[in-house]
């Protein structure tokens, strides 16, 4: 998901508008990468706290996820498929049945997550009012996403900020109401329900077309096309060989991805390339508020909060 910001940001330096079935499959990947994301959180939040069973069935239903991921872009982990423009290539024969597969799967183990985890007497007791914190406290140190969310901050960007079609979907943003470890939990399960009912609409409802805008500035065009045309062909030549080149100017794009608000903002002069390019990612904010939650607690509370905001530190370190 973190490659869709900046694909975004330089269609709109481009002037690239794409067609709505790339903005459906984009929605629909994206949601995909956010289940996955949030059962790696979820398994590894309880095994913070002690419970070594929980990571294992958390990372096997992520394999399933993993299955469609792969089937349907090649990759796994990180598939680098979005593209300016489009995606890398078209929805595969019989993606409709690997997807419902897995919709149809998870809702029962998102509830199996609920009873066995956060039910879970002990899971209540080592997070319950823990490491808690509001939501100016939140605005004040630059939280974003569910972390920002569990304090009862009804700020979602696929609502407030529609991108890439987000407002043609029907999906409520869960809230929290203590901004404390539990509810930082208990959001993500309820976010990867949303994130499911976003998915069964794509596959109900993914219009026809390209999967690429009709645009010199876009990706190659089709093979086809550049063997019978000597202007496609020589786009595709000077793409490749020198890159494409946009009028001096400036965007920014921000998406709401796994862990917070992911944004891009880019700069122009007329090159080839990007003049600047600056990155604002989710963590680094969640880490460095760590000290005024922890101040005067308990150390095994310090290894429960770290568990629940969820960074990664390849979106700390610059």
């Amino acid at each position: 998901m973190n490659n869709l910001p900046y694909v975004l940001a330089a269609e709109k330096l481009a002037g690239i508008e794409v067609p709505d079935r790339v903005k459906t499959i984009r929605v629909m990947m994206a949601e995909m990468f956010r289940i996955t994301s949030h059962l790696l959180f979820l398994g590894t939040y309880l095994q913070d706290l002690g419970a070594m069973t929980p990571v294992f069935y958390t990372f096997s239903d992520r394999q399933r996820g993993y299955k469609v991921i792969e089937g349907i872009t090649g990759f796994r982990m990180h598939p680098a498929w979005y593209r300016i423009g489009g995606v890398m290539q078209d929805l595969p024969q019989g993606w409709e049945k690997l997807v419902q597969e897995f919709l149809d799967w998870m809702p029962a183990r998102l509830r199996e997550y609920e009873r066995a985890m956060m039910e879970n007497a002990l899971v209540r007791e080592r997070t319950r009012n823990v490491a808690a914190f509001d939501t100016a406290q939140a605005l004040a140190w630059g939280v974003t996403g569910p972390n920002l969310r569990a304090t009862g901050c009804n700020f979602d960007l696929r609502k407030q900020r529609p991108y890439s079609g987000y407002d043609n979907f029907e999906f409520e943003v869960p809230l929290g109401d203590r901004g404390d470890v539990f509810d930082r939990g208990q959001l993500r399960i309820d976010e990867m329900r949303q994130s499911l009912r976003i998915i069964q609409q794509c596959v109900d409802h993914m219009p026809a077309g390209d999967f690429k805008a009709d645009h010199p500035l876009t990706t190659p065009p089709p093979r086809e096309r550049m063997l019978e045309h000597i202007e496609t062909l020589i786009t595709h030549f000077l793409q490749v060989s020198w890159g494409p080149v946009l009028k001096p100017q400036e965007s920014m794009q921000m998406v709401e991805a796994t862990k917070g608000i992911n944004s891009y903002y880019l700069t122009s002069d007329g090159n080839t390339m990007s003049y600047r390019t600056r990155i604002r990612t989710p963590s680094f904010p969640h880490l460095q508020q760590i000290p005024s939650v922890m101040r005067g607690g308990f150390v095994p509370d310090l290894i429960a909060h770290l568990g629940s905001i969820d960074f990664v530190m390849a979106d700390v370190d610059r």
